[in-house]
């Protein structure tokens, strides 16, 4: 079994990296063996440098993975306007697989339907568009919240927390919706890692 370590750009991330969910789906699916610690270097741009590099290195000695990823937000408001040129900010250093979000990982949650019908109580609930909404896919949870009386909350860690392990978020269903090509690539990409 493939062994790896996660680098990821803020708690949300890190949230979904450690879920059992995901967790299990790796190792039995993948054939990935996520070691600990998932490093968390704490958002707010701070994987829009090359300070990932310092960041990739720690885990490469702490958990000594065959493989290392990095899961990252687009951002494309404050860090790079394309997934691209996001990835290249990043760089290649010691790192495998580089998975950028678009926009940030909240746009996966939108794109569950089963996950956010359970959420919003709306068994008709669906987000057409989750990667290319105006504004944040944030800002969307909050204006679906207030219609439905079921708000996201001020906190995202929080938030995403609950809707992983209450709503039963699942990555591959956000990577089945047609219109979340960075969800599916997480989920082909992982499951490459695994077979090579």
């Amino acid at each position: 079994m493939v062994t790896v370590g996660f680098v990821v750009e803020g708690p949300s991330d890190k949230k979904l990296v450690e879920s059992e969910s995901f967790q299990a789906w790796s190792r039995e699916v993948c054939g990935l063996d996520l070691v600990p610690p998932v490093v968390d270097v704490g958002g707010k741009g701070e994987l829009c440098s090359r300070k990932i590099i310092a960041s990739v290195e720690k885990l490469r000695i702490e958990a000594n993975p065959d493989k290392v990823v990095v899961l990252a937000d687009l951002d494309p408001d404050r860090c790079a306007p394309c997934i691209s040129k996001r990835k290249e900010i990043i760089g290649n250093t010691g790192i495998d697989l580089i998975v950028i979000a678009s926009k940030a990982i909240e746009s996966w949650f939108l794109a569950d339907t089963e996950a956010m019908c359970r959420w919003t109580g709306d068994k008709g609930f669906y987000e057409d568009w989750p990667e290319t909404l105006p504004g944040t896919p944030w800002d969307r949870l909050k204006e679906i919240g207030r219609h439905t009386g079921r708000g996201p909350g001020a906190n995202k860690i929080l938030f995403a927390r609950k809707f992983i392990h209450h709503q039963g978020f699942d990555v591959r269903r956000a990577a089945k919706h047609p219109h979340c090509p960075s969800a599916r690539y997480l989920v082909e990409r992982l499951c490459a890692l695994g077979a090579d």
